[in-house]
């Protein structure tokens, strides 16, 4: 009697936790109507941190509704809360550093001074949809 082979179950995909973070990051943001929303994978290229999020906010109302919507997904969705936060909305730029995923909300004109996608060129950029 020929027995038949068990077929191997597909392997599951690796979930990376600090991916699933940044993409919470990034849907907070979303929720909150932020504009250029871009993900930058630091692995490999910063000792600090593995992801840049980088948002942008048309005033400081919305900024500020960036930040808590970015706080509130995360603390919802695994109970973690930023590691530290610096900024505020009258600055024009707001940071949210959760030690993997490090995000950066600005205002428009402080995006352009800064640059942090020209400064980080070399980082793989990943698709917010």
């Amino acid at each position: 009697m020929a027995t038949a082979k068990k077929a191997k179950a597909p392997a599951a995909p690796v979930i990376d936790p600090e991916e699933v973070l940044v993409r919470l990051c990034a849907e907070g943001a979303l929720d909150k109507k932020a504009e250029d929303v871009v993900i930058l994978d630091m692995r490999g290229i910063s000792s600090f941190t593995d992801f840049f999020l980088i948002a942008t906010g048309t005033s400081e109302p919305q900024l500020k509704a960036i930040a808590s919507s970015i706080r509130g997904k995360v603390r919802d969705a695994t109970g973690q809360r930023p590691t530290a936060e610096d900024g505020f909305p009258g600055s024009q730029w707001v940071i949210i550093d959760y030690g993997s995923v490090i995000v950066h909300i600005f205002h428009s004109e402080k995006r352009a001074v800064y640059g942090l996608e020209d400064l980080w060129n070399d980082a793989r950029r990943i698709e917010v949809q």
